[in-house]
This record gives structure tokens, C-alpha cells and sequence, in this order.
């Protein structure tokens, strides 16, 4: 470790090979939670390079324990955390209603660490129990057309570094892996990042696999469709910027997006959305989100048909009842 430290205060980058060496080495215990610290913290400081995200990746996916389910056209919603907002739980709220919309949904999640609640935090707070099981998720799919995969039962590295990210509470080059190392290897993926230099490395990424992929920043900071500010989209066709204004919405403040200063209070305002007892502004952000995750599956469709495909599900109880037969047991 003391070596590859002395590389990053040199201002070198590592190469594919290098980087997967690394991850595999902090994943098999060959480091010490220090080391580890020092070196998360280190890489922080600095931009990641396409080569370094893709060995992280690669080592990341061939550690996983994996999932297969033929037959199944999956989607990931997952951003990277790390934006700092502490909003609402968006992204799950929007797997829900894509998964009350029809489509089958292989949710990655994680706790948060630079956010107050992550997607793992409010649904083990609201009753459900995480699992690797193949059969069970199978079961979760079929019945409700979503299954939750918790990262760190699938992948030894972030089971290794949750203590230690936890302790630093800032995000690192963790938050860029989750949406790449689903381990149902999905077809379809809708990811929100942080950065729009990370999107395009995403891009990169996922241009050299058979994904139908969008990849979406806003330009004021978030990893998702806020409606605070324009946004980008790049997906397989190209990149498009978009104003709030052509989705039909005006600008939201901030502050609208409160996600809760705890788990009960991020809990709350999940239950009160899925529950049909959103206001509009957090239904049209959860909306939004929902529709360019179906147009992810379907590009020839305009964006008012797949958010009307939304909304249906939303309103019309269809998320909520996937999410009770999801957690019902």
C-alpha cells in the first residue's frame, strides 16, 4: 500500500490492471481498514480516469456473487449517491412505480453514507429483509415485479469498506461503482451521477456493452431529474440537455426535496409518496425519474407517454401494490 500511496501523491494514474489489483486486493483483506482509509481518501483528491473505473468495475463484478434470470428484461434504477442533497429516496420511489408500471425491476442499493438515508436504510426500515437468495428474489419478481439486491451481500469489497466509509462520510470512488456492478447484470439501466465528467465516463463504460442505458445529471449538482435546474441526458442515441421547462414543469426550490434529518423522517416521506398522498412536486421529480427509466426501455416513446405510464402506476395504487407485495411476506 505504502507504494501505490506514493503513486497518488505523485499525481500518477494507475492503468485497468493496476486498479483491479487493487479493488480485488482491498475486497480479499490484503489491506487493513488504515490503508484502505488512506487511500480512499487520497483518490478522492483527485479525478478518476476511464481505465482506473473500468478495473475497478471489472474486479468489483468478477467478486460479486451473481444472478441470473433468464427470461427476465431487468432494469436498474440506481445513482451514485454523493451529491450531498439529502433528498427524498427518489429513485426507489421511482423503481416502484416502474415496477407498478409492468416492468421488472432489479433494484442495487446501498445504506447511505454521504446522504442521511440510502435506499437500504428506508427499506429495511420499513420492513424488508435483505437476502442473496436466488429463489427468493425469483419469488420477489414474479410477484411483484421488483427484487432490492442490498450491495454489500453481493459484493465482499463494500461489505470490506462499509465501516470505513461510514467513518469518513463523504463519498468516494464507491458511490461511482454501484450502478455499474448490478449483479442481475440488467439489461436496461437508468443511473444518475453526481458529476457530468463522471457521466461521461459512464458513457464510455457503457457504450462497450449490448446495455440500453441513460445516463442523467443535473447541472446544478443532483444524481437525478430534480426539477430544481436543466439537466443532461446521454443515453445510446447521444446527449440532449433539457430545461425544466420542456418536461411542462417550472422550477422547484431545494428545499422541496428535503429528504428527513432521519430514517423515520426519510421513511415518512416514502410512505406518504407511495401512498398516493405525495404533494405535486415531490410526485412530478418521482414521475420524471419513473418515465425516463421507461423511455431507457422504450426510446421511440415520447416522454408524455411514458410519464402518463407513470403517473397511471403512481396514482392508480399500482407502486403501492407491488411495494406491499414485495415487503408482505
Amino acid at each position: 500500500m505504502k507504494e501505490i500511496l506514493t503513486h497518488l501523491f505523485e499525481y500518477k494514474t494507475f492503468t485497468k490492471e493496476e486498479a483491479y489489483t487493487i479493488l480485488t486486493n482491498i475486497a480479499t483483506g490484503k489491506y487493513d481498514s488504515h490503508q484502505i482509509a488512506a487511500f480512499m481518501t487520497a483518490y478522492g483528491m483527485r479525478s478518476i480516469r476511464v481505465d482506473e473505473l473500468s478495473g475497478f468495475r471489472n474486479a468489483m463484478y468478477d467478486l460479486c456473487v451473481k444472478l441470473e434470470f433468464p427470461g427476465y428484461d431487468l432494469i436498474d434504477l440506481c445513482g451514485t449517491g454523493g451529491d450531498g442533497k439529502n433528498t427524498f429516496n427518489i429513485s426507489t420511489l421511482a423503481s416502484f412505480v416502474v415496477a407498478g408500471a409492468g416492468y421488472h425491476v432489479a433494484k442495487h442499493g446501498n445504506v447511505g453514507v454521504s446522504s442521511g438515508c440510502g435506499s437500504s436504510n428506508v427499506m429495511e426500515h420499513l420492513g424488508y429483509r435483505f437476502t442473496n437468495d436466488s429463489s427468493e428474489l425469483h419469488r420477489q419478481l414474479d410477484e411483484a415485479g421488483i427484487c432490492f439486491l442490498h450491495a454489500p451481500l453481493f459484493h465482499p469489497a463494500m461489505k470490506t469498506v462499509a465501516p470505513i466509509r461510514r467513518a469518513l462520510g463523504v463519498k468516494t470512488f464507491f458511490n461511482m461503482l454501484g450502478p455499474l456492478t448490478n449483479p442481475a447484470n440488467p439489461k436496461y439501466q437508468a443511473v444518475g451521477v453526481f458529476s457530468l465528467e463522471l457521466a461521461r465516463l459512464y458513457n464510455y463504460l457503457y457504450q462497450h456493452t449490448e446495455k440500453q442505458y441513460s445516463i442523467v445529471h443535473a447541472l446544478d449538482g443532483y444524481d437525478e431529474i430534480s426539477l430544481t435546474g436543466d439537466f443532461k441526458v446521454i443515453d445510446n442515441q447521444g446527449e440532449k440537455y433539457y430545461q425544466v421547462e420542456d418536461l411542462g414543469f417550472s422550477k422547484i426550490a431545494a428545499d422541496e426535496l428535503a429528504g428527513g434529518d432521519n430514517v423515520e423522517e426519510a421513511a415518512k416521506i416514502f410512505n406518504d409518496i407511495i401512498n398516493g398522498r405525495g404533494n405535486d412536486v415531490q410526485n412530478n421529480v418521482v414521475l420524471s425519474n419513473a418515465a425516463f427509466a421507461i423511455k431507457t426501455i422504450h426510446p421511440e416513446k415520447t416522454f408524455g407517454d411514458c410519464f402518463y405510464e407513470a403517473e397511471t402506476s403512481l396514482l392508480g395504487k399500482k407502486a403501492l401494490a407491488s411495494f406491499n407485495k414485495l415487503i408482505q411476506r
